[in-house]
């Protein structure tokens, strides 16, 4: 009878992941209960000896399966944040965060742009998913940016990009930090310091990618008169209380459920104070109402994430994995960690980012602790490549989201999402290679560090858009710059130096070099 009820629980759990997600976690997830069947008859590290059906799902529908750590901590944190969002949303405060970001960066260059990647980064930390948090905040600002310039696919690919970047954002990262802290035992206040500065950089990245883009096509900002007064935003920064509270009590050692709890009721107290905002019974119950419609998907999904970590923990393939991870680093470091990239990716694809991570940290984190990384940066390096799954194709599913509201094409706007989040498949590697990134050591050595990362992160930027120095760049210049960034990623003098003789020569280039071979190519198009 348990073999019986655990199986029908399974099939429940997959019907709902179906219907809130598609089908491309249900197959995922079948591929690896598959492999807990035939893996007596696969070679190498595959291999295993085989379980009956019956130990299987009683195995699967427990604590070590369906409800384990992802569940466990989705149904305690992340349930917690999304009514927290709703009530966000129902109070006022959302929307208080769109027009501050409209107020403080809308007449800019690009302005819509730089709104979507500070209005996404403040909403998309307290969702639980990228796609949902693009389809959130890209209604309103996709439209506009197409107002003032940007193409189609480069505003839905920019709505993606910061939406996934908000997973990483200080101080909930989507309640990926309440996960982390869960798996590895590591303090949550430690995780946050340790992810600000990378959280920073990424979004400088992404501010730097449309501020070219903005440049190179003339682009202004939205008109002062269309934008929400400066002056009457700022006598609404009581609407941050809630945000404030909740920073407060989480960094002051109160538990994750007393804080979320504090910060739902700050919104309701908050939302008294503006008349059109008001909630009352009606709307508090339409909150927690909107707030459960948006944790069935996720909670089915990390149930179903829960049968993938399972299969890796019954079958042992994770141990066999972090064995070859191993013989890998013998050979060389930077090969195991682009190996560990790789895998963190694919196994992302499809899902959100709190089952993306679990699953990701079931399978490589072990792997990269037993060649000698630090547990700490060990997960925050697959955290972030399982956050980076969202824009990255084939299986882009916050690009395929934001593609939905601007009407392009998906695969084309997952492309450009994944080029212009492509520093958050460099600051990972900062982790290791510059641990002063992560807060650790001397306060000069991390300023030294920050700075160094910050220019690296524009070269990069440059690079990718094709601007430098106040021009269009060729190929060469790309290079260069490319070669530059990736110098920055190992924070040391000597790497210092040798990207600054790039840049020097990328300057060079540009400016006597390049002018010339621009005449020459001009020149033979005419003849």
């Amino acid at each position: 009878m348990d073999s019986i009820v655990a199986l029908v629980g399974l099939v429940v759990v997959f019907e709902i992941t179906r219907r809130t997600s598609g089908w491309t976690l249900p197959i995922l997830a079948s591929i690896f209960i598959a492999y807990s069947f035939l893996g007596p008859y696969l070679p190498g590290i595959l291999n295993h000896r085989g379980y009956t059906w019956e130990r299987f799902v009683t195995y699967i529908f427990g604590l070590d399966g369906v409800f384990g750590v992802t569940l466990d901590v989705s149904s305690k944190y992340i349930l917690l944040f999304i009514i927290f969002g709703a009530f966000l949303q129902m109070s006022g405060v959302g929307r208080y965060f769109i027009d501050f970001s409209f107020s403080l960066a809308g007449g800019m260059r690009g302005g819509p742009a730089k709104v979507s990647v500070i209005s996404s980064g403040l909403m998309g930390m307290m969702n639980g998913t990228s796609a949902g948090n693009a389809v959130a905040t890209g209604s309103l600002t996709i439209p506009l940016m197409r107002r003032v310039g940007y193409q189609g696919r480069f505003a839905a690919a920019t709505e993606a990009t910061a939406s996934a970047g908000g997973q990483i954002m200080v101080p909930i990262m989507g309640a990926g930090a309440f996960i982390m802290a869960e798996i590895t035992g590591i303090r949550y206040h430690e995780i946050i310091i340790a992810a600000t500065i990378p959280a920073l950089l990424y979004f400088l990245s992404v501010y730097f990618m449309v501020d070219f883009q903005a440049i190179k096509s003339g682009m202004r900002g939205l008109p002062r008169k269309e934008l929400p007064s400066l002056k009457g935003v700022l006598k609404q920064a009581y609407l941050f209380i809630p945000i404030i509270l909740l920073i407060g009590f989480l960094l002051s050692g109160y538990s994750v459920i007393r804080s979320g709890t504090v910060a739902i009721l700050a919104c309701l107290v908050i939302s008294w104070l503006t008349p059109k905002n008001k909630m009352g019974p009606k709307q508090v119950v339409e909150a927690l109402v909107l707030g459960m419609k948006n944790t069935i998907q996720l909670l089915a999904v990390c149930a179903t994430a829960g049968i993938i970590v399972g299969v890796i923990a019954l079958t042992g393939v994770g141990q066999r994995f972090s064995s070859m991870l191993l013989g890998v680093a013998d050979t060389n470091m930077l090969l195991a960690l682009v190996f560990a990239m790789g895998i963190s990716i694919i196994l992302g694809m499809g899902m959100p980012t709190t089952a993306a991570y679990a699953v990701a940290a079931s399978v490589v984190a072990p792997g990269l602790v037993s060649i000698g990384i630090p547990l700490l940066t060990a997960h925050m390096f697959v955290f972030y490549f399982a956050v980076m799954s969202a824009i990255t194709p084939p299986v882009a599913l916050a690009a395929y989201a934001a593609a939905g509201i601007a009407g392009t094409d998906p695969f084309k706007t997952g492309l450009t999402a994944f080029k212009l989040g492509i520093a958050a498949f460099i600051v990972p590697y900062m982790f290791y290679f510059s641990p002063q990134l992560m807060m650790e050591g001397s306060a000069g050595s991390i300023a030294i560090a920050v700075v160094t990362a910050g220019f690296g992160i524009y070269f990069l930027s440059a690079a990718v858009q094709g601007w430098f120095a106040k021009k269009e760049t060729g190929t060469v210049v790309r290079v260069l710059l490319v070669a530059a960034a990736i110098a920055l990623i190992n924070a040391n003098l000597m790497m210092d130096l040798i990207a600054a003789s790039i840049v020097l020569v990328a300057i060079l280039y540009q400016h006597f070099i390049a002018p010339g071979d621009m005449k020459e190519r001009k020149g033979s198009l005419a003849s």
